[in-house]
């Protein structure tokens, strides 16, 4: 029997690895990213746009936070189960404008991740001043609730 324990160890792994690595990351559905700021992406049509609603938990401004539209697009996921995007946030709130682009992954755990890189340009009063208009940064968001297949 001992000499059986890593056949069966090998065996066990080779069948459960392949239904990892098959698992498609999808992108519509709800978010929430590391700063607890909740994204709703609606359903990504046959060209992979998308659209959807953006509600940050973070400003610089004073201004009260509402609801912000977003517009995006996804490479086909029939070309890679876990896709590249980018998507726009035009702040309903504020003169300003984020861009994020990213990836959809499924980790070793089976949980769908979105790794984004983001640029925010705020309007500035004159040319002087746009140094300090834009900001780059990033955010992690992980899904509110599963996707149903």
């Amino acid at each position: 029997m001992v000499q059986a324990t890593p056949v069966l160890l090998v065996l066990s792994l080779a069948l459960v690895a392949p239904g990892l690595s098959t698992r498609k990351c999808v992108l519509t559905g709800r978010w929430r990213n590391d700063l607890g700021s909740n994204m709703t992406i609606e359903a990504v049509n046959a060209k992979g746009d998308f659209s959807g609603s953006y509600h940050t938990a973070v400003t610089a401004t004073t201004n009260e936070i509402k609801v912000s539209p977003l517009q995006g697009s996804q490479h086909h996921t029939n070309q890679n189960r876990q896709p590249t995007f980018g998507f726009t946030v035009n702040w309903s709130f504020s003169d300003s404008v984020t861009v994020f682009t990213g990836q959809c992954f499924v980790d070793e755990k089976g949980r769908e991740v979105l790794k984004t890189m983001w640029l925010l340009r705020s309007s500035v009063g004159n040319i002087m001043d746009d140094w300090k208009a834009t900001r780059v940064g990033t955010n992690v968001f992980t899904r509110l609730q599963p996707q149903k297949e």
